[in-house]
């Protein structure tokens, strides 16, 4: 009997030369390649999956036992074989009468407790209540962090900037002196708040910058500078040795994985920006999206379906990388956040069973904000020699209501974009083009040549109707599932990253070697660059 795949192959093969647009003969096309939950829209009617397409797709999904693997994930299995965890970030933002059990124990007073202990701390600096070593009122928050703790709360401080109303935030993250050094000189370390996100609190980049952090606080208030000092982690042990007081360092468990877990301490810097109340709103958000893709048949699922079209893209029209494009200035991080949970999930070679995987997982993923890039790179996606499937993410309305000539400019850019990428511009289009620009003969034929588009480019829009804690929670928790799916689907472990580790191991071996130690053993070309770079 032909396996799923093969039947997925065999009517891509089929249709090979359609153009997109042709499946809008039928009048039901939209409806039926579109799907809304609380608010949001996605639609994928602009890509190449016909009826039977589709049907094969969520075939596949039940083949694969997607809501089986979903299903033990909320419940707490230990779904992360490599390192034996469960994986239940979305229980920190489940509603209170969830039940949730780990390991026989009831984990949702621990998470109540947490929660508890952030808004406390979050309205006792927003307030002035919890005051400086001077006795006034902190005006920055600098979050040192990497990775996961860095990519989500740098990107959801920036998308909810019209929800600001506590101190102002800053993040640092690359080892480089350059962005410490320019991010704290222009703050004041008597006003300054410090956070150091590391859940063991050996990770080195981040102590690296948190130890230049504190020499500058010390700088300037002595041995108050521990009263400017808050942590993220579980090594109690260190923060104490750090001075930190118990009550200003906030943990999460091992069952939270770091690129998971904005919605947690993590979330803090967010928190103190917007407030408890918000930061609930956007919690709020990403559960209503967790209850949709539990609850929402498999063909109106909306992360199961962008997943599908996702493993149609990778593993059936076999395009390496997918673009990320939100028409919203705020969201200009959420490609680069996207890029993190997406690649480091699914960027594995080696299925849960420690074989080799049969297709290719994970795509790169990259993107930026519109309209700025539709001036750098999408030259390439219109009339480059390569596929790239493009997902939109645009709002109806945006915060700024004098503007509007600003946002209805935003959108039409929006849609003329993905309607541009399916429909292209044919020859004969482009020789009428050519012709009443005055070219004729052989000229005329090379500048019609130019202005010719192939189109039957996908994408998708996912479309919401303003951004705001609420939205910005469904968004996240929308991606995060559609990366499970995809995972799932391929048969991984999208909760470990051992391909981080490698490098962090090399790199603590590098560093006497660069300082001149012996470098015995590398290889001659590292031999050589620690020659150079240390001269």
């Amino acid at each position: 009997m032909m396996d799923i795949w093969t039947k997925l192959q065999e009517n891509h093969s089929a249709a090979e030369g359609r153009r997109i647009i042709s499946l809008f003969d039928d009048p039901q096309r939209f409806d039926r390649f579109s799907v809304e939950a609380d608010g949001l829209l996605l639609d994928f009617s602009k890509t190449s999956i016909d009826r039977a397409a589709l049907d094969l797709l969520l075939e596949l999904a039940e083949v694969r036992n997607v809501a089986g693997k979903r299903d033990a994930m909320f419940r707490g299995e230990r779904i992360n074989r490599s390192e034996d965890r469960a994986v239940l970030h979305t229980a920190l933002r489940a509603g209170d009468d969830e039940p949730l059990v780990v390991d026989g124990e009831d984990a949702r007073p621990g998470i109540r407790k947490t929660l508890q202990a952030m808004e406390d701390f979050a309205d006792g600096i927003r307030s002035g209540r919890i005051a400086t070593a001077g006795g006034g009122a902190f005006t920055d928050v600098v979050n040192i962090g990497i990775g996961g703790s860095d990519l989500g709360p740098v990107m959801a401080v920036r998308a909810l900037s019209p929800y600001h109303n506590g101190p102002r935030c800053h993040f640092v993250s690359n080892v480089d002196g350059a962005q410490i050094s320019d991010t704290l000189q222009k703050l004041d370390p008597r006003s300054t708040l410090v956070i150091i996100a590391s859940k063991t609190f050996t990770t080195i980049e981040t102590m690296t910058n948190a130890e230049t952090a504190i020499s500058w606080l010390k700088n300037a208030l002595g041995s108050k500078a521990v009263s400017h000092l808050a942590a993220v982690s579980t090594a109690l042990d260190k923060t104490a040795g750090m001075g930190i007081s118990p009550e200003r360092v906030f943990g999460f468990a091992d069952w939270v994985g770091g690129r998971y877990s904005l919605w947690g301490p993590v979330g803090l810097p967010i928190m103190l920006a917007i407030g408890a109340a918000e930061f609930r709103n956007f919690l709020a958000g990403a559960w209503a999206m967790d209850t949709h893709f539990l609850t929402a048949p498999p063909d109106r699922n909306m992360p199961l379906l962008m997943g599908l079209v996702g493993i149609w893209h990778r593993n059936i029209c076999r395009y390496p990388t997918r673009a990320i494009l939100p028409y919203d200035q705020r969201l200009a991080k959420l490609p680069a956040y996207l890029q993190q949970l997406d690649m480091e999930s699914n960027g594995k070679c080696v299925s849960n069973r420690g074989t080799t995987l049969e297709r290719s997982s994970g795509p790169v993923v990259w993107g930026e904000a519109g309209t700025n890039g539709q001036h750098a790179f999408y030259q390439l996606l219109h009339q480059g020699t390569e596929i790239i499937p493009a997902e939109f993410l645009v709002a109806s309305r945006s915060h700024e209501p004098s503007l509007r000539e600003h946002h209805d400019l935003l959108k039409a850019n929006c849609l003329a974009q993905s309607e541009a990428l399916m429909l292209g511009r044919t020859l004969e289009q482009a020789l009428e083009i050519a012709a009443a620009l005055g070219y004729t003969g052989e000229e005329r034929r090379v500048q019609a040549a130019y202005r010719t588009f192939p189109g039957n480019r996908p994408s998708m829009t996912l479309a919401y109707p303003l951004l705001t804690p609420y939205s910005l929670g469904q968004i996240i928790a929308l991606y995060e599932h559609r990366v499970f799916v995809e995972g799932a689907i391929w048969g991984i472990n999208s909760f470990d990253q051992w391909g981080v580790e490698l490098g962090k191991e090399l790199a603590s071996a590098l560093v006497p070697m660069i300082k001149g130690a012996s470098s015995e053993g590398k290889d001659p070309s590292t031999i050589a660059l620690i020659r150079k770079l240390s001269a």
